[in-house]
């Protein structure tokens, strides 16, 4: 049996981009959820973290929340410094600019970068 208060302290740990949970929820700056990781923006080889794809709250549709604007990221949240003025301005995801790196959550990279 696992202790609840070692379970606590793991979940607010801050942890890399790269262990984001999938369908966590996003912080804005007092705390509150406004959706759910559905996707890491970015280049795992590169280790080049880009943003968020995230499913908002009510509305359901995506929208993209850049690095810039995430403070944390731990095992139970995403944290971010977005107030709700900012959320409702969050720019809508644009699956075309990203494309399939893998699996666990869906990490992605700008669809003009080339391998080499």
């Amino acid at each position: 049996m696992s202790d609840p208060t070692i379970d606590a302290a793991a979940d607010q740990e801050q942890v890399a981009w790269i262990r984001t949970p999938y369908h966590a929820p996003i912080l804005d700056l007092d705390g509150n959820s406004f959706g759910t990781t559905e996707s890491l923006l970015g280049d795992e080889g590169e280790d080049i973290f880009h943003g968020l794809a995230v499913k908002l709250t009510g509305g359901g549709h995506l929208v993209e929340v850049a690095a810039a604007n995430v403070v944390k990221i731990t095992l139970a949240a995403v944290h971010t410094d977005l107030g709700p003025e900012a959320v409702a301005q969050l720019p809508a995801y644009q699956a075309e600019r990203w494309y399939h790196l893998g699996e666990g959550g869906l990490f992605r990279k700008h669809a003009e970068w080339k391998d080499g």
